[in-house]
């Protein structure tokens, strides 16, 4: 079974997010850039789907810079097999994100595609649904748990009420969870290795996909600075400071 992963490369979230002065993004001039946390949790479970002798073939793909080609990397160490980076330096929404994966699945045709269900930079959570609706796959999303079985994949949903397990018909899409594993560290041996694995590039062009946004960014501020929290001595006081400061009772 080949299993296509897509990643993100987002700011590390170790760092602190800093706003162009002229309020038209933000500043990534030398900062550190990472895969997406929950990119990671999609190329682990890959990965263990292929030690268990259930993924024969794990292709990850990313749209973005040439500098993504780093994220790739990180995934090749981890132990994919191929790469294959989709080459634009747009600012892409969801749609154009997930019109660009269901080129790329459609030319791969894998039989399961795993996908963090959101990136922490736009926080959007879409691009999973999305690729189903275009596709017509299956979906199982918010994933906690991962259970292939002969041509069905067994999914493990966290919902509002608690958890809900569906059951999926090849080729489906799946998106991650927080809990649904713990990715590993790649070992400096597999980071060499890394090195010699395929990886391709390709654009957007080649896709015959046009990536051209109907949503234009128009200003981007940094949340305003919250004032210092102060102590009362009495719920008396607290009740007073409410209703005549606060003015929220």
């Amino acid at each position: 079974m080949k299993v296509l992963v897509a990643v993100k490369r987002v700011v590390d979230y170790n760092v602190k997010v800093r706003v162009k002065a002229d309020n038209s993004g933000v500043d990534l001039a030398n900062v550190k850039m990472s895969m997406n946390p929950f990119c990671e949790i999609a190329v682990e479970e890959a990965v263990r789907l292929k030690e268990k002798g259930v993924a024969s073939e794990i292709v990850v793909v990313t749209i973005g810079p040439n500098t993504a080609q780093e994220q790739l990397r990180t995934a090749l160490a981890l132990g994919a097999d191929r790469a294959i980076l989709v080459e634009s330096a747009d600012e892409l929404n969801s749609l154009a994100v997930a019109k660009l994966l269901k080129a790329v699945v459609e030319k791969e045709q894998p039989q399961l595609v795993i996908l963090g269900k959101q990136a922490i930079d736009s926080d959007n959570n879409q691009t999973g649904q999305m690729l189903g609706a275009l596709t017509g796959y299956a979906q199982g999303t918010f994933a906690s748990k991962v259970e292939v079985a002969g041509d069905k994949v067994n999914v493990t949903r966290e919902i509002d009420g608690g958890l809900q397990t569906v059951a999926l018909n090849l080729p489906a899409i799946v998106t991650t969870d927080l809990r649904l594993n713990e990715p590993r560290y790649a070992s400096l041996p597999n980071i060499m290795k890394a090195k010699k694995k395929p990886l391709d590039v390709v654009t957007p062009d080649a896709l015959g996909v046009s990536t051209a946004s109907t949503v234009k960014t128009l200003k981007v501020e940094a949340p305003a600075a919250r004032s210092a929290g102060i102590k009362v001595k009495s719920v008396a006081e607290l009740v007073e400071k409410l209703k005549n400061e606060a003015k929220v009772i």
